[in-house]
């Protein structure tokens, strides 16, 4: 099969879905593979590094789009990428459709076959949202104590406290891998953390964390209760393929100490906070009520050498399987993750 790879087009996004190792793996199985200039350079990998594994380095966009018939990047398509995108191609990516009509209508229109990488499941787990998730989660922690400090226009708190000092409060809504990850980076730090969800195995895991991690029951009253005095929120909400449910309200924002931090995790999928919208690495952040507001759609790509290699290692043997015929259609997991058909939306969630 003829393999495509784009260079990612979101503001300041820097992953690239296949690194030269995961290419020259498809090139040895007899599949071309075609990338488009430059589009490893943000994390690491020169055009040289891909000739050098057998892989055709075209000069622009349309050239991959018009070779390629399997088409695998990272985040979801925008405008100059539909475009180039026809009804033969099948497109391998992050989608997140519950969040995105205009999105969902236009590769409806295009005709295309769509599989998630949001949407593919295997062992009840989501293989692919995984290390993503994990990255977002740590950084959610990393952005959130910078964001805390005076000059970044925060309340000028350390999160680990001092000696004669509180410790920072952190609340994190969701314990799924991003929710985990954002706790026990925050554990570490020192801070004072509470995590909530609503299945007693993952509570059970997050008390596993440290002394200083609470783990509660996602009630309302008690989700308004912590979130008032917390500096820093994380929201880590997941509902597979579907929109977000907003679990802080307005109501609750305007509770918070002015220069507190929220930072949604969930915003690709619509936003937990109430007063969530979408923002860039370019534009990150936006005041309401006084509290920092941090949604960053794409925030694995601020560190694109790692995310790269991640996800890379993730979806190679899924990209290999759609690379080897139509087979792959009696794939249970990719199966779960076709979101559009030949022009059909198909998945349960967006119905």
């Amino acid at each position: 099969m003829r393999i495509g790879i784009p260079s990612e087009t979101k503001t300041l996004e820097g992953r690239v879905a296949l690194v030269p190792a995961a290419a020259a793996d498809l090139v040895r199985r007899g599949h071309e593979v075609f990338i488009q200039a430059g589009a490893g350079e943000k994390s690491g990998f020169s055009d040289e590094a891909y000739t050098s594994q057998g892989v055709t380095v075209v000069p622009d966009a349309a050239a991959v789009y018009e070779k390629g018939e399997l088409i695998v990047k990272v985040k979801e398509p925008i405008t100059g990428d539909l475009a180039l995108l026809k009804k033969h191609h099948l497109l391998f990516c992050y989608l997140h459709l519950a969040a995105e009509p205009e999105l969902t209508k236009s590769l409806l229109d295009i005709g295309l076959t769509g599989v998630a990488f949001e949407s593919v499941e295997e062992n009840g787990g989501l293989p692919l949202l995984l290390p993503m998730s994990v990255i977002a989660g740590r950084i959610a922690t990393q952005i959130g104590t910078t964001l805390l400090h005076r000059p970044q226009g925060g309340k000028g708190k350390l999160l680990g406290g001092m000696a004669s000092t509180s410790r920072g409060k952190v609340v994190v809504l969701g314990g799924g891998a991003a929710g985990k990850a954002a706790a026990s980076l925050a554990a570490a730090a020192g801070a004072r953390v509470v995590v909530f969800d609503k299945r007693q195995d993952r509570l059970a895991e997050m008390m596993d964390l440290g002394a200083n991690v609470t783990a509660l029951y996602a009630y309302e009253s008690s989700v308004a209760e912590e979130v008032r005095d917390a500096d820093l929120v994380v929201g880590a909400v997941l509902i597979p393929s579907a929109k977000a449910p907003r679990v802080v309200t307005e109501a609750m924002v305007k509770t918070m100490e002015k220069g507190s931090v929220l930072v949604d995790i969930s915003i690709d999928q619509g936003g937990c906070f109430e007063t969530s919208r979408p923002t860039t690495w370019k534009d990150p952040t936006y005041d309401v009520h006084g509290v920092t507001h941090f949604c960053v759609t794409n925030m694995p790509g601020a560190v694109p050498q790692t995310s790269s290699l991640a996800i890379s290692a993730a979806i190679l043997p899924y990209v290999q399987r759609l690379a080897g015929g139509n087979e792959w259609r009696d794939f249970a997991p990719l199966k779960a993750g076709i979101n559009v058909d030949g022009g059909k939306l198909v998945h349960p969630a967006l119905q």
